[in-house]
């Protein structure tokens, strides 16, 4: 799901939550089910979105009003009418599917890229203006002070082929099968339209979609490309589903073929996931990273294609230095953009100046006192120290939002994160290996408390209830992810002794 946005702005991008429902404006970058899900019960006027997004948008949710929704045009800025400042914002290309767009925003908050969904290739960023656009040799004239970025494959090093040569992939699969009398296409998800409009020009044979089986989808693609598709179940193309359980329903197809003496049928799967998540040994990583050019057959029977909406690592590494944005936020998932070595190298929070839209960005008063609600006294605190995490010894920076790092809450930075008071943490063993807290263990916070607050040294929770030791899977957890183990604080009685005896040696 992607993050919500910072308390400071204004608007929503993406979320449809009681929280975003507070903003004043909300954006919807496409019309994928995962950037709209909520939007039936916290939605409200107005929702920024192109027609198509919205076309597509209504067709999932008919609940829906159509007066929410402002229509957006790719290229033409609009100025928002804001009760606190106007600002403005572009829609851009974002090359995922169709409808999908960039959101670029320019206001006294700073100048913001939220990218949504997308696969930045060259084209699709020479369409930005050419102010943010940098050189290999010079950064560019006003550098973005905000990217949110789709990190969705950060972690996956082996270059992509192009839409354009992973559709050719799968033309010459088609191609090297001619008896293949069925051919089932797992193109069922918006975005891969392109595919099936190739293979119709192609091969002159519209695309067969049962509509009563899958009426969801029949409807988007009458939106997207109603001309290719047919309701004649001789053609030898068929719409397949990719999910669920696609292994069993191919081999039940290729056993069905077999019992009535055809050739098998041809499955083909366009997808990156295959390529990116499937659990592989380093053999079989090293024959996929060898035949990115052609699809692959596995043991079920299904042709894959590495045929990718979202951009890989080396894409955004490039699409980053070509930017130089001054601060990098992952949208989908979150934490990942620490992952990218642009990030690692570019974005701290060493040098902050007073005027730095940052705070602006988190609504926070850099003149205003913090309060100790414990003892109700104010206390002075350097606010740009709230941003890191101490440790004793130098070890890498700890941007904004890369929160996982430290093993820090599931939750936008805001004030009330910054300053609130430290409550006891859960030990390790507690949470699963998913991240979630078992059920019955829940104490009303989205923490997972593997560390102590924001502004004090990170102090992890010693199930022992000794605070001059670590647990060892606390230790664990901190190597694993290449972050120095913390020391944990002095004690009350340390800090006073420590003062008294810096009272006496004044006194002498």
């Amino acid at each position: 799901m992607p993050i919500e946005m910072p308390k400071g702005l204004p608007f929503s991008v993406d979320t449809w939550t009681p929280c975003s429902n507070r903003k004043r404006h909300h954006f919807l970058t496409h019309a994928h089910k995962d950037h709209s899900q909520g939007i039936s019960t916290h939605s409200s006027f107005p929702i920024y979105a192109t027609r198509l997004t919205k076309s597509l948008t209504l067709n999932c949710y008919p609940q829906l009003n159509e007066s929410l929704f402002v229509d957006i045009e790719i290229g033409q800025p609009i100025a928002i009418n804001d009760p606190v400042e106007t600002f403005t914002v572009t829609a851009f290309d974002a090359n995922h599917c169709p409808g999908a767009v960039m959101f670029l925003f320019e206001g006294t908050f700073g100048n913001i890229l939220h990218t949504g969904d997308c696969r930045l290739t060259p084209e699709c960023l020479q369409r930005l203006p050419e102010k943010y656009l940098g050189k290999t040799s010079r950064e560019p004239k006003c550098r973005l002070d905000y990217i949110f970025l789709d990190c969705t494959f950060a972690t996956f090093s082996s270059k992509m082929p192009s839409k354009h040569l992973a559709i050719r992939q799968v033309i010459d699969c088609i191609w090297k099968h001619p008896d293949a009398r069925v051919v089932y296409l797992t193109c069922d998800l918006l975005g891969q339209e392109d595919i099936l409009e190739n293979i119709c020009k192609t091969f002159g044979s519209k695309i067969f979609i049962n509509k009563e089986n899958n009426p969801e989808c029949f409807q988007s693609l009458s939106l997207t490309i109603p001309n290719i598709l047919s309701q004649d179940p001789s053609s030898r193309f068929h719409l397949f589903d990719g999910f669920p359980r696609l292994s069993e329903r191919a081999e039940a197809k290729i056993i069905e073929a077999r019992a009535n003496f055809q050739p098998d049928p041809l499955i083909i799967r366009p997808s990156a996931q295959w390529y990116v998540f499937e659990d592989v040994s380093s053999e079989s990583e090293k024959r996929k990273n060898i035949r990115f050019k052609e699809a692959i057959r596995d043991s079920f029977g299904i042709w894959h294609v590495c045929y990718s909406m979202h951009s890989s690592r080396d894409e955004l590494e490039w699409a980053l230095q070509l930017l130089a944005p001054k601060r990098v936020v992952s949208t989908t998932p979150e934490f990942r953009a620490i992952e990218l070595g642009y990030v690692r190298r570019h974005c701290s929070f060493d040098n902050l100046a007073p005027d730095d839209p940052l705070w602006k960005l988190l609504d926070i008063d850099l003149e205003a006192p913090l309060v100790n609600e414990d003892i109700q006294e104010e206390v002075t605190v350097n606010k740009k120290e709230m941003l890191t995490v101490s440790s004793p010894v130098k070890g890498p920076c700890l941007t904004l939002f890369g929160r996982a790092r430290a093993g820090l809450g599931n939750s936008t930075l805001s004030y009330e994160d910054l300053v609130k008071p430290e409550i006891p943490t859960r030990n390790v063993d507690e949470v699963g290996s998913d991240g979630e807290v078992p059920e019955g263990q829940h104490d009303g916070s989205k923490s997972n408390g593997l560390t102590k607050g924001i502004g004090k040294r990170a102090t992890p929770y010693s199930p022992t209830g000794m605070s001059n030791g670590v647990n060892e899977n606390i230790r664990k957890l901190y190597r694993s992810m290449h972050i120095p183990v913390p020391k944990p604080l002095p004690s009350l009685v340390e800090i006073l002794n420590n003062r008294k005896r810096a009272k006496r040696s004044f006194m002498l």
